[in-house]
């Protein structure tokens, strides 16, 4: 990102970052909400992606089907998303409508009704969504994996939540909910495109500034016990493939030792953190158990997974089975790589690449306008935009001494869930 973006807290604790970008007639504004499956508990798990659906449920001022043919018509975009950490909402629109993206949010900030009616018809929706879920083995897998690595932390549940909640989350619950985290001091609001700055805040200041700001609503959990040793969860289910996924206890995002993963993650998968937008042209194919393992006819994928998150969550390394080959198989591969990376010295340049192929995917992931917009909010959920800002240094500082480090502290058995798909009747 070249041009600067600005920063400006209103009154009432709203934060807003703001970034022209004169390169097409569009706006991209975002809206974000510290708030996610982080903030549940057992009984209302999924309590926060079911309020993301009743935020599409209109207000008296803004009726759900007049705002989908009005944003349609003007060949526009609005959606939403759920996170452990965050819930955001974003507009895709003509610049000159701008206003039509703060007024909306603005609105169900303060204003969604939640008619029961409405609420019965989004429970049949997401049961619906998690049993067909439950039809997707890596869904399955995950989600297993996920409750053997946490015994404490909300982290331990999908997003989408245990269908027993959602059998049972009312009404009062899911407005309570949003009562207690859609407010100002909760939330920031980002937005690039094509406006003039001092105009586009001074209308966001009269559509915003009068919202009281609410409580302030930041949870510290207790930290997560050790998983102290390799645990292994076994999964059996539809399709006629075999899937194993490794999952290592890892660390937050604003703990240094998450840059020196991500450049460890390039180096053994390819480059994967913070890749919310596509491969972005990267390749896995030079990283160390693409060649070992894919190449060597062991597994027919392999993929990293590392997120940034307020707490400690998990790196995973995903995998596709080779139909000859066991599970077993895969594991000692992955090991023996992995003990490769801590019994030999790691070259400079292999590291240079590593950093070097993540700095690429980091580039890409934030080259168009409504990416922009996106970036400018989404380090505010777990760190500050600083964090974003500082990325590309922090992983050009990472030498091969601090990956060492960071493998033999993260990557031991003691350290992770080993979850194993296999088909039925497989």
């Amino acid at each position: 990102m070249t041009n600067a973006a600005q920063l400006i807290t209103l009154d009432n604790g709203l934060k807003v970052h703001l970034k022209e970008i004169h390169t097409a007639p569009i706006i991209s504004t975002w809206i974000w909400y510290r708030v996610g499956s982080r903030n549940e508990s057992p009984g209302i798990t999924g309590i926060s992606h079911w309020v993301e659906h009743m935020q599409f449920k209109g207000t008296q001022d803004y009726p759900a089907g007049i705002l989908d043919r009005e944003i349609s018509r003007v060949g526009g975009d609005w959606n939403a998303l759920t996170h452990m950490d965050w819930t955001t909402y974003f507009e895709i629109l003509p610049s000159h409508l701008y206003n039509l993206s703060l007024k909306l949010e603005a609105d169900r900030m303060v204003n969604s009704q939640f008619l029961p009616v409405e609420v019965e018809r989004e429970r049949t929706v997401i049961i619906s969504e998690r049993e067909g879920n439950e039809n997707q083995p890596r869904f399955l897998l995950a989600e297993a994996v996920q409750n053997a690595a946490f015994s404490q932390h909300p982290y331990k549940y999908e997003v989408i939540g245990v269908k027993e909640d959602l059998y049972s989350i009312s009404r009062e619950d899911l407005y309570q909910h949003y009562r207690r985290y859609y407010q100002p001091t909760n939330a920031v609001l980002s937005i690039a495109g094509d406006f003039n700055t001092h105009s586009l805040l001074q209308n966001i200041k009269e559509i915003f500034g009068d919202i009281p700001s609410g409580d302030s609503v930041r949870l510290i959990l207790p930290p997560e016990p050790a998983i102290g040793h390799e645990k292994q969860v076994h999964i059996t289910g539809p399709g006629e493939t075999s899937y194993l996924q490794i999952a290592y206890r890892a660390p937050s995002a604003q703990n240094p030792d998450f840059f020196a993963l991500t450049v460890l993650d390039s180096l053994l998968t390819g480059p994967s953190s913070l890749n919310m937008f596509g491969s972005g042209g990267t390749s896995n194919k030079t990283s160390r158990l693409y060649r070992a393992l894919v190449e060597g006819e062991i597994t027919v994928s392999c993929q990293g997974a590392l997120h940034a998150t307020i707490d400690p969550y998990l790196y995973s390394i995903n995998l596709t089975l080779h139909p000859d080959r066991t599970p077993e198989e895969v594991l000692f591969a992955v090991d023996q790589e992995i003990k490769r990376v801590l019994d030999s010295p790691i070259s400079k340049t292999e590291i240079d690449r590593a950093i070097k192929q993540a700095r690429a995917l980091f580039a890409f992931s934030s080259e168009n306008i409504s990416n922009q917009a996106f970036w400018l909010g989404y380090s505010e959920m777990f760190a500050s935009y600083d964090w974003f800002e500082n990325y590309v240094n922090h992983l050009s500082n990472v030498t091969p001494e601090r990956v060492l480090q960071i493998a033999q502290t993260y990557l031991e058995p003691d350290n992770r869930v080993v979850g194993i798909y296999i088909p039925e009747g497989g």
